[in-house]
């Protein structure tokens, strides 16, 4: 294996796929990076066997085909620390692969690329074509909803639901819900097909996909999600397990409806939650005819208080609400305006933009 490449055309994919590599593995060979030579294409892989990431760059000055794994952290570190426009010079000797740049050399450690593992193809449910900009939406718009560590491991993911020319995302922890829908007119499926990606490989997706119209394929199997877009492929398991029936907590009617300036909205949110109970972030939401109180306190008997004219016609409401909820919402949402449908003082509120919308969030309320 011999060759020559760019610093910056190699940095790029180097980043993203080094991005899956966890430090600490059981096996030496996953904290590698697999250097695969064919032709004039480069190909870089990076696995923790939940989700892969390939990325190809073309290659230029190619002596010797060849494969090899190297320790992903430390290439990618050299990488970083040679200028701009530099040319890196790579050449395997025996078990080391030396690279030199300029009057730079260093020497990295190998494993058989034989040892590395490979994502097993498997039967295809669908198969459709997507633009990257709509499955970024779908990530950004409801990911912040994911759990984290739940024991109910099937909310530690994003819920994908491909249905006829439409392609839903669905995440909840338990105490909030976000849902989002974007036209996918290349799905052609009968029935809805639901598939759990875990939260890893969603944050991953979500690094490799750009706010454009390049359009990426999205291959659904039984327990793989592959999702090839340009030179790039990313390739994550599946989360076993049934999601909850979140159609089910979806608020039939909102009865009250309160109209606010979005982003006045955000801002007095975040102030409030400065002096909010750091354990609970709990915020006292007060409603009247024409205006909303957010009042906030904690145990050091510290009070933030807000008041905000707002779109309201309706008796008067007092509720609680964890305002992290509140600020992740009124982030993901990009109107103006935003609309809270409330039944009554213990009932979820259902957000949403005010016109039609791609996208509604639900949070249950907090006793206070």
């Amino acid at each position: 294996m011999k060759f020559t490449v760019s610093r910056d055309g190699l940095l790029k994919p180097l980043q993203l796929v080094a991005g899956v590599v966890e430090k600490r593995q059981t096996l030496p060979v996953l904290a590698n990076v697999l250097m695969q030579l064919q032709g004039q294409e480069l190909s870089l892989t990076g696995t923790d066997l939940e989700v892969e990431i390939v990325g190809r760059l073309p290659v230029d000055g190619v002596e010797m085909e060849g494969e090899v794994t190297v320790p992903a952290r430390k290439l990618l570190d050299i990488c970083r620390s040679l200028p701009d426009g530099a040319e890196l010079k790579f050449e395997r000797d025996g078990e080391r692969l030396v690279l030199r740049s300029g009057r730079s050399r260093f020497q990295l450690s190998t494993l058989p690329a034989a040892d590395f593992p490979n994502q097993e193809e498997t039967s295809t449910q669908t198969r459709f074509s997507i633009s990257q900009r709509e499955i970024r939406r779908l990530i950004e718009a409801t990911g912040f909803a994911m759990a984290q560590q739940d024991v109910r491991y099937y909310l530690n993911g994003l819920l994908l639901e491909c249905r006829p020319q439409q392609l839903r995302a669905v995440a909840t922890d338990g105490h909030r819900l976000a849902l989002c829908d974007r036209d996918a007119p290349g799905l052609n499926v009968e029935s809805p097909i639901q598939a759990i990606v875990p939260r890893k490989g969603v944050l991953e997706l979500g690094r490799l996909l750009e706010d454009t119209d390049t359009s990426a394929e999205v291959v659904l199997g039984n327990n793989h999600i592959r999702v090839i877009s340009g030179p790039f492929t990313f390739t994550s398991k599946l989360v076993d397990g049934k999601f909850p029936d979140y159609e089910r907590v979806l608020p039939r009617a909102a009865g009250n409806e309160i109209y606010a300036d979005r982003q006045a909205l955000r801002q007095a949110f975040s102030r409030a939650a400065i002096l909010s109970n750091e354990k609970y972030r709990g915020v006292r939401l007060q409603i009247s005819e024409g205006l909303l109180q957010i009042v906030a306190n904690n145990p050091e008997q510290e009070e933030a208080e807000e008041q905000l004219v707002v779109d309201y016609v309706g008796e008067p409401l007092e509720i609680g609400f964890n305002v992290g909820y509140l600020l992740d919402v009124t982030g993901a949402i990009h109107s103006e305006q935003i609309r809270i449908g409330l039944a009554d003082a213990n009932s979820s509120a259902l957000l949403q933009q005010p016109e039609e919308g791609d996208a509604v969030y639900v949070i249950m309320p907090m006793r206070l």
